[in-house]
């Protein structure tokens, strides 16, 4: 197969045109019948020996060509391919727009490449981290807490319910004279407060003492989920059957004591404040990549085959899909309780899915600029550790993984640490960045350059 043009059609295509000779046609049509023969009956023959002419003559000279031309295309195309000056990121479309016997196939490829991205100052992307103060009051929260885990529920009878209590009622809904379907409940418990009821509801059976029978009048909100009910006048006519209160305990030594691993207010107070002060570090972190990767992503203003965006999606899928499989749930299932179809799914992950390609396309150019390399030591010691989580020898996990894409893999995990150790440290975040679409910087790194036990267990598998 040889190469005849290749013309540049429009952005990001490519139209290649490739001849194969008369005499690898014929050899490639001598295969396709090889493969077939054993398939092919005609009368009078028995199956599988039926001669290669007397095909042709019976069931029409280019009865091989298409298995023929697919073969040439499996075989050929591939490599003809691998040698041109840009990178494909889907699979090209072929045609055979001439085809003869004397003269061989002519075939046409549409070829969806890769976008030239143009980056601007990589090194120089302002940047803030912002670590938050971890307060007194933000200890003493983790303090109520705490209370509030350990709370008891004591019945009260001395006194009407009131608003914050947590009430036990039988009722039942009427329009008018007749009760309505879904209205009813016995011993239904109800925090007065909680909005869990109609509002209206809940503030009429604050003052009511236990034992009492008494009607509530509210009417349906005008949006309400039932239409047949938006907008009606219903009366519910109660009966309180109990209150309780959240009785909290007091904090001392002693109720740390019987309710955390520690001794004393003190000791889980400074345990409780460096916890806090850890979380608000990778808080902070989070923040400041997202920052870096969204300055990135803002960079790539170049067209994108809309192809790529639909593979990243695709991965996004299936990603989830056997995440939810790990569950014990089904892609469809999920589907059917979230009110969704697969199409509606998948559009829902399109922004992430375009700016996941933005990145990842910004790293790699970075990679190129600065030529960022991986030794083979350094290889060997990821693939090491990959074989060591999934059990299994460098040489299994070098077989089982794409070994190019896995290389790239680890020239971005490097390009990402340049871009942020070049931040240039602001006090806030410039505008342009703070109103930026959050960056999917913890994604890019888990899902497009796991360098290390995050590819490997998928990649092995």
């Amino acid at each position: 197969m040889s190469l005849k043009s290749t013309t540049r059609t429009e952005v990001n295509t490519v139209e290649m045109v490739f001849e194969v000779g008369a005499e690898e046609f014929e050899q490639a049509v001598e295969r396709a019948y090889q493969k077939n023969k054993k398939n092919i009956s005609l009368p009078g023959f028995r199956r599988g020996k039926v001669s290669r002419k007397m095909a042709e003559m019976r069931m029409g000279a280019g009865v091989f060509y298409e298995d023929a031309i697919n073969d040439l295309i499996n075989r050929e195309l591939p490599e003809a391919l691998r040698n041109a000056d840009f990178e494909l990121v889907d699979r090209p479309s072929v045609d055979a727009e001439k085809i003869s016997k004397e003269e061989g196939v002519v075939f046409k490829a549409i070829c969806i490449t890769k976008p030239e991205v143009k980056l601007g100052d990589y090194k120089g992307i302002h940047a803030t981290k912002a670590v938050k103060e971890v307060t007194e009051a933000d200890v003493n929260s983790q303090v109520e807490m705490l209370r509030q885990r350990n709370a008891r529920l004591v019945s009260v009878d001395d006194r009407p319910a009131q608003m914050g209590d947590e009430v036990n009622i039988d009722f039942e809904g009427f329009f008018g004279e007749e009760a309505f379907e879904g209205g009813k409940g016995e011993d239904f418990p109800l925090r007065l407060g909680s909005g869990q009821f109609i509002p209206g509801f809940e503030e009429q059976v604050a003052g009511k003492t236990i034992g009492e029978e008494f009607d509530v009048t509210v009417t349906f909100p005008e949006n309400y989920q039932m239409e047949d009910y938006a907008g009606k006048e219903a009366v519910f006519k109660c009966k309180l059957n109990g209150i309780t209160v959240e009785e909290l305990p007091e904090v001392d030594d002693e109720f740390i004591q019987d309710s955390t691993e520690f001794k004393t207010l003190d000791e889980f107070k400074e345990d409780a404040k460096k916890k806090l002060e850890e979380s608000a570090e990778r808080d902070a972190d989070v923040a400041f990549d997202n920052a870096v990767m969204n300055a990135l992503i803002a960079m790539v203003d170049v067209p994108i085959p809309n192809v790529m965006f639909e593979h990243r999606i695709d991965n996004i899928v299936s990603n989830f899909e056997q995440s939810l499989r790990e569950s014990g749930l089904s892609l469809d299932l999920y589907l059917q309780y979230t009110g969704m179809d697969l199409s509606d799914f998948r559009e829902t992950n399109r922004d992430r899915a375009e700016n996941e390609v933005k990145l990842r396309l910004a790293l790699e150019k970075v990679a190129d600029l600065e030529n960022i390399q991986i030794s083979q030591e350094e290889l060997n010691e990821n693939l090491q550790k990959i074989a060591e989580a999934n059990h299994m020898t460098v040489a299994q996990v070098a077989n089982r993984i794409p070994m190019a894409d896995y290389i790239m893999d680890l020239r971005v995990t490097k390009a990402i640490d340049l871009v942020k150790e070049n931040v240039v440290p602001v006090e806030e975040a410039p505008a342009e960045e703070a109103t930026t679409e959050e960056a999917p910087a913890e994604e890019a790194k888990a899902e497009e350059a796991p360098a290390e036990e995050n590819k490997t267990e998928e990649s092995a598998e």
